[in-house]
C-alpha cells in the first residue's frame, strides 16, 4: 500500500447539533454532514429528502430547437439513426432514446461503434453505412460534440444531425441542425456535470412537453446506471436521481435490469450505489469491451425475461474472461513495472504487446492506486501502442500528455482520465519527456480523506444506521471513512483460507474487530502489539433478518504523525533511482543507521513496507531505502520481491566497495 497524506475532517458540534434539530436528523449523520461543509439547514434537508428534485430541462440551450426538429422527424416518418457509445453512459443512454423515439412509432435503429475497430464517436465510415441503410436524421447521444467534419460529411449525404452530448466542446461547435450541451459557452444550465444519459433523457422531456419529474419513473432506473457507470458527482439532481433510482430497482426494476441482478446475485432489497458500481456496470461495460455493445443494449431494450437472462448469462460469463485478462495484463505490467523500477518515476508509463485496448484504462487505474503514481499502460500492436491513463486528484493528467503532444498520434481526456497513441518506437522517449514534464510541477501527494475522528468506544449499530441516512455514496459524495488512532492492535486472526484478515484493536477500555479485505498474512506489514492509526468505514449486514456491524479497514499506518517531509524524502529517493536528480544530504545514511537497518533483518525476513515503516521516523523513509540499497550491493542482505533478509555472510565489508555509497557520499555518478 504507498504512502498517502492523511487528512482528517473535522466537524462543529454546535453546527452539527443546530443542524440535527432542525431537520430532525440523526446528530452522527449531522456531523459528517458538517466535516463536508453542509451547514446550512436547507441544503441538508435537500440531502435528506427522497422527493425528486431536477433542474429544468429548458435551460439547456438548443433544446427546445432540436426536440422540435425530432418531432417534426418523427411526424414525416423520417428514419432516424440513434447514433451512442460503447460504455455504460452511451448504451443507457442509447436504450433511453429509442426506447422513446419507438414508443412515438418513430422508424428509428441504434448505431453503436465498435470499441475495438471504430473507436469512441462518429466516422465517415459509420455515417456512409447510415446513408446506405435509408437513414436521414442522426441523433448522438454522449457523443457528438467534437464530430464537426463527420457532421459535415453527413449534410452531403442529406442527413441532418442533431447533437446530444455532455462532454466539453471546442472552441467552435459542430453545424449540426441543433448542439445540447450544458458545457457550451452560451448555455444557462444551472447543473452542468451530468451524464450523457441524462442530456437525452432532458430531450425527450422537452419533445414530449412534460416535467421531469413525470418522465423519471419510465427511465430512473437506466439514468441511475447511466450516472454511477460514468462517475457523474452524487451531488444536486444526479444524487435525486439515483436515489429515486434505486426504489425502483429495488420494487419494479425493468426487465433487462432485473435479470442484471440477478446474474450479478444481488440482493435487491440491499441495492445500493457501491453493487451498482461494481455488480451492474462491468457487466454492461463489458459487452462493448469483450464483444459487441449491441448486446447490452438488447438486453436494456428487452422485454422477454428468458431473452434478458440468456444474454445477461452471456455478459456475466464476459465479465468473468474479462476480470481474468484484466488480472493477467495487471501482473504482467506489475513485472515490468518493478523489473524496470518503473515504480520511482513522476509518472508511470508502461507497455505490454498485444494487451487487451478494452481494459487496459481498468488496469491503469488499479496501478494508479497500488503505487500512487499517475499511470499510462500502452498495448503494443505492431508499429503503434495505444492506451489509457489514470491519474488522482492534485495531478492534471492531460496537461502532461500534451507536453508531449509533439511526440504522440493522438491523445486527448481530462486531468483525471486521458486516452494516448504513440509509435512504438518513441515509447521510450514519451516515457522520458512526460516525467520530465513531471519534474518540473510542484509535486502533490495522493490524498486519503477522512470525514471525522471517532473513538472506538462510539462504534455501534446506530452509527453504522445513521450513515445510510446520507446515502446514496459515490463520487461527489463518497462513503464516509473515519480515523481511530492509536489503537492497539491485539490478534490478527486469517479467514476464508487466508485470502482475509480479521484484526482486534484495542484502545483503553474500548475493543473492536475490523476486516481487512483481500490481504495475505505474509503480505501484511503490521504486527499483532503494533500501535496504529487505522481509516475504517462502517456498514451493516442483514442475515436472517438480523443485522451485524460490519467494519472494515481501508487503510493503515503507525500511530502518529508522518514526518512533515515524509513525500519529499519519497519523492528525492525516486527521482535518485529513476536518475533525475540526487539529493545526497537527504539521501546519505550514516554508517550508524545503515548497520541498525541491518540489525532488523538478522533475526527474520522483514517486509520492505514494515521496514519503512519501523525507521520512518529515523532516519527516515529516503536514508532507510539507501541504506537497504548499499547493504544489497554489499551482499549482506538479499530480496525475494518482497521482503529483505539477512545474506549470512560473515567476512567484514566496507561501505566504499557500495557504488550508491560511494556516489551519495560524495564520489562519481553510479549506475542505478
Amino acid at each position: 500500500m504507498a504512502f498517502k497524506k492523511w487528512e482528517i475532517g473535522f466537524a462543529d458540534k454546535d453546527t452539527a447539533k443546530m443542524l440535527a434539530e432542525e431537520c430532525g436528523a440523526d446528530p452522527f449523520a449531522a456531523m459528517i454532514a458538517v466535516s463536508r461543509g453542509i451547514c446550512d439547514p436547507g441544503e441538508f434537508e435537500l440531502m435528506l429528502s427522497d422527493e425528486p428534485l431536477l433542474c429544468e430541462p429548458r435551460e439547456l440551450a438548443d433544446i427546445s430547437a432540436a426536440a422540435d426538429f425530432l418531432n417534426t422527424a418523427i411526424f414525416e416518418n423520417r428514419k432516424i439513426a440513434v447514433f451512442g457509445d460503447y460504455d455504460c453512459d452511451g448504451v443507457t443512454a442509447t436504450a433511453i432514446m429509442l426506447d422513446y423515439l419507438k414508443g412515438r412509432g418513430a422508424d428509428a435503429v441504434p448505431y453503436i461503434p465498435d470499441r475495438i475497430d471504430e473507436g469512441y464517436g462518429m466516422s465517415k465510415e459509420a455515417v456512409s453505412k447510415l446513408s446506405d441503410d435509408g437513414v436521414n436524421v442522426i441523433v448522438t447521444v454522449d457523443n457528438g460534440i467534437s464530430c464537426a467534419e463527420e457532421i459535415e460529411y453527413a449534410k452531403t449525404l442529406g442527413i441532418d444531425v442533431i447533437v446530444t452530448d455532455h462532454h466539453l466542446p471546442p472552441e467552435k461547435l459542430p453545424d449540426a441542425a441543433a448542439v445540447v450541451d450544458p458545457h457550451r459557452a452560451d448555455c444557462r444550465s444551472s447543473f452542468k456535470e451530468v451524464c450523457g444519459a441524462q442530456v437525452a433523457f432532458k430531450l425527450i422531456c422537452v419533445m414530449d412537453d412534460k416535467e421531469p419529474e413525470q418522465m423519471l419513473d419510465r427511465y430512473a432506473d437506466l439514468l441511475t446506471v447511466a450516472l454511477i457507470g460514468d462517475v457523474m458527482p452524487l451531488v444536486n439532481e444526479n444524487r435525486s436521481i439515483v436515489k429515486y433510482g434505486l426504489g425502483v430497482m429495488k420494487s419494479r426494476p425493468r426487465t433487462g435490469i432485473s435479470a442484471l441482478i440477478n446474474s450479478a446475485g444481488i440482493d435487491r432489497s440491499a441495492l445500493n450505489a457501491g453493487k451498482i458500481s461494481f455488480g451492474i456496470v462491468p457487466r454492461i461495460n463489458t459487452a462493448g469491451r469483450m464483444g459487441s455493445a449491441y448486446r447490452a443494449l438488447e438486453l436494456l431494450m428487452s422485454s422477454d425475461m428468458m431473452s434478458a437472462l440468456r444474454i445477461a448469462g452471456e455478459l456475466e460469463n464476459e465479465n468473468a474472461l474479462r476480470q481474468k485478462t484484466e488480472k493477467d495484463i495487471f501482473s504482467e505490467a506489475v513485472l515490468k513495472i518493478e523489473e524496470n523500477s518503473y515504480q520511482h518515476n513522476r509518472v508511470i508509463v508502461v507497455d505490454g504487446s498485444g494487451w487487451h485496448m478494452g481494459v487496459v484504462g481498468i488496469v491503469a487505474s488499479r496501478l494508479c492506486e497500488k503505487y500512487a503514481k499517475p499511470t499510462v499502460v500502452l498495448s503494443v500492436d505492431g508499429d503503434m501502442a495505444h492506451g489509457s491513463g489514470r491519474s488522482y486528484e492534485g495531478f492534471a493528467l492531460f496537461e502532461a500528455i500534451n507536453a508531449c503532444r509533439d511526440l504522440l498520434e493522438k491523445y486527448g481526456g481530462h486531468a483525471l482520465a486521458a486516452g494516448v497513441s504513440v509509435k512504438r518506437d518513441k515509447i521510450g522517449e514519451f516515457r522520458k519527456m512526460i516525467n520530465r514534464y513531471a519534474l518540473g510541477t510542484d509535486y502533490v501527494p495522493p490524498v486519503l480523506k477522512l470525514d471525522l475522528k471517532i473513538n472506538p468506544a462510539a462504534i455501534s449499530m446506530d452509527m453504522a444506521h445513521a450513515i445510510k441516512t446520507l446515502e446514496p455514496f459515490g463520487f461527489g459524495n463518497p462513503t464516509p471513512q473515519f480515523a481511530l488512532t492509536d489503537v492497539k492492535l491485539e490478534r490478527i486472526t486469517e479467514l476464508s483460507g487466508g485470502k482475509h484478515l480479521k484484526l482486534m484493536f484495542r484502545k483503553g477500555d474500548a475493543s473492536f474487530q475490523a476486516l481487512l479485505f483481500s490481504v495475505t498474512l505474509d503480505k501484511f506489514c503490521f504486527e499483532e502489539g503494533d500501535l496504529c492509526d487505522v481509516a475504517v468505514v462502517l456498514d451493516t449486514n442483514l442475515f436472517r433478518g438480523d443485522y451485524t456491524l460490519s467494519v472494515q479497514v481501508k487503510a493503515i499506518k503507525p500511530a502518529g504523525e508522518y514526518p512533515p517531509d515524509l513525500f519529499s524524502q519519497i519523492s528525492a529517493y525516486d527521482d535518485y533511482v529513476s536518475g533525475f536528480s540526487a539529493e545526497r544530504k537527504l539521501l546519505l545514511p550514516s554508517r550508524e543507521e545503515i548497520a541498525a537497518v541491518y540489525r532488523a533483518l538478522l533475526k527474520a525476513p522483514v517486509l520492505v513496507k514494515r521496514l519503512e515503516y519501523i525507521f520512518i521516523q529515523n532516519p527516515g523513509y529516503a536514508k532507510t531505502r539507501a541504506a537497504l540499497k548499499v547493504l544489497e550491493e554489499l551482499g549482506l542482505i538479499v530480496f525475494d520481491g518482497e521482503k529483505y533478509s539477512a545474506a549470512g555472510v560473515r567476512e567484514k565489508t566496507d561501505l566504499i566497495n557500495s557504488p550508491t555509497y560511494r556516489f551519495l557520499n560524495g564520489g562519481d555518478s553510479v549506475d542505478r
